[in-house]
Order: C-alpha cells, then sequence, then structure tokens
C-alpha cells in the first residue's frame, strides 16, 4: 500500500532530521546493501570450513581423535552457518515472522499459488527486508 502525502512529508522530515543529527550514520545506512552482509559471512563460512578440513586431517594423520571430531564440528558448523547465509542472500529465506513461524513461506489452503503471485510474494519480502 503506498503512503498517502501527508505520511510522505512526515517521513521525509524524518529522515532530514537523521540526516541532520548522525550524516554518518545516515550514509552507511543508506549506502550499504544486506547482501554484502551475507557475502562476507559466506566467505567467513568457507575458511572456517577450509580450517575444519584441515583439523579433521591432522586428527586423523596423528591419531587425535578429539582433534578430528573437533574439525567435523568446524566444518558442520562452517556449512549450516554458509548456508543459512546463502539462502537469505538470495531471498529463499527469512525471519519466522514473514514465513508463518516454521520457516516455510505460507501457502493458502485449498488452491495453490500461481507462478506470478509467488513472485510477487518475493518481490515484497525482498522490499521488505531493504
Amino acid at each position: 500500500m503506498p503512503l498517502s502525502e501527508h505520511e510522505q512529508r512526515l517521513l521525509d522530515q524524518i529522515e532530514q532530521a537523521l540526516y541532520s543529527e548522525d550524516p554518518k550514520w545516515a550514509n552507511t545506512v543508506r549506502i550499504s546493501d544486506p547482501r554484502n552482509h551475507y557475502k562476507r559471512r559466506l566467505v567467513k563460512a568457507s575458511i572456517g570450513f577450509v580450517l575444519g578440513v584441515v583439523l579433521l586431517m591432522v586428527g586423523v594423520v596423528a591419531p587425535i581423535i578429539p582433534l578430528g571430531v573437533g574439525g567435523f564440528v568446524v566444518m558442520l558448523a562452517a556449512c549450516l552457518w554458509g548456508l543459512s547465509s546463502w539462502k537469505r542472500m538470495n531471498g529463499l529465506g527469512g525471519d519466522a515472522r514473514a514465513q508463518g513461524g516454521h520457516g516455510r513461506p505460507e501457502r493458502r489452503r485449498g488452491s495453490r499459488q500461481g507462478f506470478m503471485e509467488r513472485m510477487e510474494e518475493r518481490w515484497r519480502r525482498r522490499s521488505d527486508e531493504r
């Protein structure tokens, strides 16, 4: 639903007040793209995965079982963290409130959503996240 003219004016006034109070913060918020955050998380998850592989291999070569198990756990955690970041970056995941609390998008009962309805819902979710 589009904003009324009065609401738009109020929003512009609030925005101008924010810019005048803290221009550095306002500029950072305006320019930042949430996908960059998730890309950084993916890079960190990849590094964690490689570190886990190294720990696993060292634990296998030098028979230190706790080190190998720890490497496996690090690999698993890095994969899960990276997968969640990848899903959010591509708009496949989101918060539980937007998805009905179960991690899945809500569907209408009795009828399946059409392709265009799903695309519109994704577009709305992405615009709400920004």
